[in-house]
């Protein structure tokens, strides 16, 4: 059994440290805000219980992430095919009306270790490079994953992103002999469609070392199909069952030249290749080894809290992609995750607050593989419910700007309903 928390009285402030401002971290902060204001949360499902008599419970909260900004991960492959969709696809934390705010911060570094036992975090501020030490009374670890360029941006400010993707918008847009794109998970998939569908002229041809695509996931043979089909619609051109075995690249007459050989022998000729196999890596080393499992994915409860075995396990949440549970990774899932964190702090302070309350937390049950594909103008979605695939499901899942939009409106980013209570002095 897990020790009591000791929490602040009802006029304190609650302090609590949010590692990683993407989906999870942003959907936790923003729920945790609605909730600590005395507000139903933005992302409440049905069956949430809200306390109308409930006491105000203030929180202080300090984001930390890498990044100075909110980078929109599902499009990055529009953001490195697009330059004016790249310029929209990142927002500065201090751009975001919902997060401008007394009562949050940004640190914009990395955690560097977490004290479970004493409740504290040391963080390397990636400005003065200096470490300071942060104390909390809750933790939401939600620092995604690290994945290699160019399936992710390896910018940490919007400004050096934009450069980032406009240098990388030039190379592929002056590839004479074509692009080369390694990898046909969903990455793979998405990133050669939208080369495809904003450079139509450019020849563009996807190899993925399996027999069919999306190989790595549990979804059925039909959506794996539908997928190549969909891909081929767009005009890309589809290599399967050979893996890439060695490239010579030459610069003659300033045009860049590889020549590509594949497993069979086979050769082809490109002015660029793609890797998109990101073999990703959680980004927990701040956790004591008991946090973690074999590959360090963060082992959470059904509350999204730490396993026993590590001190102060309610205390400590992680949510999004970092966790190890089942389903796909999605952008989908890390934003349920993070209103479930939300929902399960807020009853755990009102029971250390409110006598005889009986807090009422979300439970997150197993999640089957679903997906969401993105191919030029159409798209794939599918799930233990069946498949369905055309432009009406891009619509409905990605509209035109690969799910920014949607993800943003989810979160209601661009709402401040606290300002004028804080300005009341009404936490």
């Amino acid at each position: 059994m897990s020790p009591p928390l000791t929490l602040p009285t009802p006029a304190a402030v609650t302090k609590i440290l949010v590692i990683g401002g993407s989906y999870a971290g942003l959907s936790a902060t923003v729920n945790l805000l609605d909730l600590g204001n005395h507000l139903k949360p933005r992302l409440a499902y049905p069956n949430y219980k809200h306390t109308p008599d409930a006491p105000r419970t203030p929180v202080d909260i300090t984001i930390v992430d890498e990044r100075d900004g909110f980078f929109h991960l599902i499009g990055s492959p529009l953001a490195f095919a697009s330059t004016d969709y790249a310029s929209q696809s990142w927002v500065r934390f201090q751009d975001i009306p919902a997060l401008q705010v007394p009562n949050v911060r940004f640190v914009q570094g990395s955690v560097t270790e977490v004290d479970c036992a004493a409740k504290k975090a040391s963080i390397l501020n990636q400005t003065t490079k200096q470490i300071s030490v942060e104390d909390y009374d809750f933790l939401v670890a939600a620092p995604g994953l690290r994945r290699p360029y160019p399936v992710v941006p390896q910018s940490l400010n919007r400004k050096q992103f934009l450069i980032e993707a406009e240098e990388h918008v030039h190379a592929v847009s002056n590839a004479t002999h074509g692009v080369v794109v390694v990898g046909g998970g969903a990455v793979g998939i998405e990133m050669a469609a939208e080369l495809k569908v904003t450079q139509p002229d450019l020849k563009v041809t996807l190899i993925h070392s399996r027999d069919k695509l999306l190989s790595s996931e549990d979804l059925s043979d039909e959506a794996k199909d539908c997928a190549l089909d969909l891909i081929k619609e767009t005009g890309v051109e589809v290599i399967l069952g050979k893996r890439l075995k060695d490239t010579k690249a030459e610069v003659k007459d300033g045009i860049k030249k590889i020549e590509i050989e594949l497993s069979d022998g086979s050769k082809l000729i490109a002015s660029e290749v793609l890797m998109a196999i990101s073999n990703p890596v959680p980004s927990s080393k701040f956790f004591p080894k008991s946090a973690l499992d074999g590959e360090g994915y963060v082992n959470i409860t059904p509350r999204l809290q730490l396993k026993e075995g590590t001190p102060n396990p309610t205390s400590h949440f992680a949510v999004g992609d970092v966790v190890h549970w089942s389903g796909i990774k999605r952008a989908g899932r890390a934003m349920h995750m993070g209103y479930y964190a939300a929902v399960n702090i807020h009853q755990t302070m009102l029971s250390r607050v409110i006598p005889d309350h009986e807090p009422f937390f979300h439970e997150l049950d197993p999640v089957p593989a679903m997906m969401g594909l993105a191919v030029g103008k159409k798209a794939l979605a599918c799930g233990p419910d069946g498949m369905s695939f055309g432009e009406d499901v891009m619509e409905a899942y990605f509209r035109d700007d690969l799910g920014f939009a949607i993800c943003w409106e989810y979160m209601k980013l661009s709402e401040d309903k606290w300002k004028d209570r804080l300005a009341r002095g009404l936490h």
